[in-house]
């Protein structure tokens, strides 16, 4: 598993592309702005793309995803739970933050702990709602390497923010509780802003 991150757009949001270097195929977690870089990266590593994962739908995450989807011809995947947020200039803050309002629609719905066979991965939806109400977290694996994309629910010493349309506070924390510290210590941490974290670092605040 090779690993790119691009912080792109205005909230320096971390697209990640995720490369299977045995075959070259590849799948791109939150395409948050500047497709064309992305296109470009994706050919610069000879990638052949296939899927986009969406750890939410709130705008610097999803800023890019229909042109990337245009250009590599390959579908979205997202929760069920975050279609309103997807489908809304309101809930995925395009119209405030941008002033020109926009929406998607995701291919496909995921559920919590559904399982996704993806360029040679084995890929784990743990949904985590509280940054919003459909947020997850990704878990792939590649035998027995695997990595976490936390999106916006867990930073590197600190959470998302719970303060936006169908956010919760309670939701969140105990999404992180519950869920992401009972995962193993060493299990690296690639959040949707700011640096990579490993489990066992973020327990001591949970």
């Amino acid at each position: 598993m090779k690993i790119k991150v691009l912080p792109l757009g205005t909230m320096v949001t971390n697209t990640y592309l995720v490369f299977n270097e045995r075959t070259k195929e590849t799948v791109i977690i939150d395409p948050a702005a500047r497709a064309d870089k992305i296109i470009s990266a994706v050919a610069a590593e000879d990638g052949i793309v296939k899927a986009i994962l969406l750890t939410h739908g709130h705008y610097d995450h999803i800023g890019a995803a229909m042109e990337v989807k245009r250009a590599f011809g390959v579908r979205i995947y997202a929760h069920a739970s975050e279609k309103e947020v997807l489908n809304s200039a309101y809930y995925n803050l395009s119209e405030v933050m941008t002033g020109e309002g926009f929406a998607i629609e995701a291919d496909e719905y995921l559920e919590d702990e559904s399982l996704l066979e993806l360029a040679g991965f084995t890929i784990r939806v743990i949904a985590t709602p509280g940054h919003t109400a459909g947020g997850v977290c990704y878990l792939v694996k590649d035998g027995e390497e695997q990595c976490l994309f936390s999106g916006d629910t867990l930073f590197a010493g600190s959470v998302g923010r719970y303060d936006f349309p169908t956010s919760s506070g309670t939701a969140l924390f105990a999404s992180i509780r519950n869920k992401l510290m009972k995962l193993p210590d060493d299990l690296k941490v690639y959040p949707g802003h700011g640096l990579p974290t490993e489990i066992g670092a973020e327990r001591p605040h949970f």
